[in-house]
């Protein structure tokens, strides 16, 4: 046994990160109080949390989170995708409408799976594969339950799914991307990072039907994804509300003001509509 590995037996206890990130991702829905489903979709096996709450306005929100971690370091492909900060899933668990986490394909412990490839969290992780599949489980799901109203909540690159699948749902009501990956070539080119040469940029997206409310939020002090980036992505969404917090970065500090965006949300509201950029 080699002293990392040695390390990781003994301090397990101490260490989660010894653990895989599906397994803590796991793990934490539990601690939230979450339930876990697996669904198929296009071929894919997906991972579903929802909070379990009932509502009689037929309304759901979905939440769609980040790109977690595809690469360790700068040239070695992760094993295990899945978001190490599931900050999405946090932002669910106090939400008191009815609410789904929608996993990618090849995530939460699923990346080992005959059919997935690294491609799939890495170059191709806004294919139209991903969307398409993701866009099955979710509309399996919308008719099982018949819910009339759909809210899609994404955070990080869970933004830019959220902009691919607004469009195909005629349910959809708004769209909140929280320090969202709205343009991948101009997120690329600013880190000098691969270009994802398999996936579909958000930014080419149509404009969203009028009367889906968009709501884009960027983090001042983000340095992953600079509001800058963000604004530039809307150039096509006349309907897009960019909103920029002072003092937020990509993770922080978004709990804070969560409960006050989901007021908003469904009927609008003059706060987050003139909340100063």
């Amino acid at each position: 046994m080699t002293y990392s590995l040695f390390f990781c037996v003994a301090a397990s206890i101490l260490l989660p990160a010894c653990t895989d990130p599906s397994v803590r991702f796991d793990r934490t829905a539990q601690m939230y109080g979450l339930h876990k489903v697996e669904l198929m979709g296009e071929g894919y096996t997906h991972a579903v949390f929802s909070n379990g709450k009932q509502s009689a306005l037929s309304t759901l929100h979905v939440y769609l989170g980040g790109d977690g971690t595809p690469w360790i370091g700068e040239y070695r492909i992760a094993r295990d995708p899945t978001p190490r900060n599931p900050l999405a899933l946090a932002l669910m668990a106090s939400d008191e409408t009815p609410s789904i986490y929608l996993g990618r394909p090849c995530y939460h412990g699923e990346s080992d799976s005959e059919i997935c490839t690294p491609a799939m969290w890495t170059s191709a992780r806004y294919s139209a594969e991903v969307i398409e599949s993701m866009e099955l489980v979710l509309r399996n799901i919308v008719d099982d339950y018949g819910y009339s109203e759909l809210v899609f909540i994404g955070f990080s690159g869970g933004g830019g799914l959220a902009m691919f699948l607004a469009r195909r749902f005629p349910q959809t009501h708004a769209v909140v991307t929280l320090a969202g990956n709205l343009d991948i070539q101009a997120w690329a080119g600013h880190h000098d990072y691969y270009p994802l040469d398999a996936s579909l940029n958000p930014k080419s997206i149509p404009p969203l039907p009028q009367k889906i409310r968009q709501y884009h939020l960027a983090g001042a002090e983000d340095k992953n994804i600079p509001p800058g980036i963000i604004q530039g992505a809307l150039e096509n969404q006349s309907n897009g509300q960019f909103i920029v917090f002072e003092g937020f970065t990509h993770t922080c500090c978004w709990k804070s003001v969560w409960q006050d965006i989901l007021a908003c949300v469904g009927k609008g509201c003059e706060w987050l509509e003139g909340h100063p950029q």
